[in-house]
């Protein structure tokens, strides 16, 4: 049924819901899970200031998607440990939905998996969501996680 199942990550609360059940559908299924993480670019100037302000063993590490690669590898060791063997990560730069939407594409996903945050009053009409843009734009069918 899913061979290819994609799930959005912030490291929200949202997210994790969604997460979670995205991960058990994967295992359910014996499903690959794609698990992606947008970030915004930083300028050179503000990493090599944070760099400068690391200590000199960690100075190597900072990068603009640093956080974004811890919550990809958190979701990746939940996912193996829940028994889904299959698990890509993919951090991308630039708005969330458009990453999520990409690797959905890219990797021919059955299934993309959202949180349902952003998806009420009048704010989802002003400002978008990522779940409604990925509802309205995805290469597969969408799954949007009742969080709240």
């Amino acid at each position: 049924m899913f061979g290819s199942i994609v799930v959005g990550t912030d490291g929200s609360e949202t997210a994790r819901e969604a997460v979670r059940q995205a991960i058990e559908l994967a295992r359910l299924a014996g499903a690959t899970l794609e698990v992606v993480s947008a970030y915004e670019p930083v300028s050179g100037q503000r990493l090599r200031e944070e760099a400068a302000e690391a200590p000199r063993d960690l100075q190597w590490s900072i990068s603009p998607r640093e956080d974004v690669d811890a919550t990809l590898a958190e979701v990746a060791s939940k996912a193996r440990q829940s028994g889904v063997e299959m698990v890509r990560t993919f951090a991308r730069q630039g708005d969330p939905a458009d990453a999520i939407l990409d690797v959905a594409e890219e990797q021919d996903s059955d299934l993309i998996v959202v949180g349902n945050k952003g998806m009420t009053g009048a704010r989802r009409f002003l400002l978008g969501s990522v779940p409604n843009k990925v509802s309205h734009h995805a290469p597969c069918s969408v799954l949007i996680i009742r969080t709240t």
